[in-house]
């Protein structure tokens, strides 16, 4: 009976290690300087989840929101700028005219903003629930 108990705790300790809570200081600089970019421009709700493990899309998300279209476009124009200032190119932004959702692709990262009754009725956190999130430092 002993036995058994310490293969469920082995189980148990390796299934939280393997859904360890990444650190932000151990993310790329360019996830870094988009999230600071992200909330120089007051967004909200910013969540960073690493999908390196599960998918071939990219490394990391970056999801934001803001409360309307006018600051979604702000949060993105500043994103751009300061990767762009670091020498990072995006290589592609969609959705910048409605603004409802904008994606702006970077390779290895991805930055979702949208305005928040956007960002609810999508819930890109329930569909990448496989990857870790990323949080700051404590």
């Amino acid at each position: 009976m002993g036995e058994v108990k310490m293969k469920e705790q082995a189980a148990s300790q390796a299934a939280k290690a393997q859904n360890a809570v990444e650190n932000l200081s151990d993310a790329p600089e360019i996830v870094r300087l988009a999230k600071e970019a992200l909330e120089d421009k007051k967004g909200q709700n910013i969540k960073i989840i690493d999908i390196s493990k599960v998918s071939v899309l990219a490394d990391y998300f970056i999801i934001a929101d803001g409360s309307n279209p006018n600051q979604v476009q702000a949060m993105v124009d500043n994103v751009e700028e300061v990767l762009g200032r670091a020498g990072y190119e995006c290589r592609q932004i969609e959705g910048y005219g409605t603004a409802n959702w904008i994606l702006m692709d970077y390779g290895d990262m991805i930055v979702h903003a949208f305005c928040r009754e956007d960002r609810l009725f999508y819930d890109l956190e329930r569909i990448w629930r496989d990857g870790k999130l990323v949080e700051e430092d404590v």
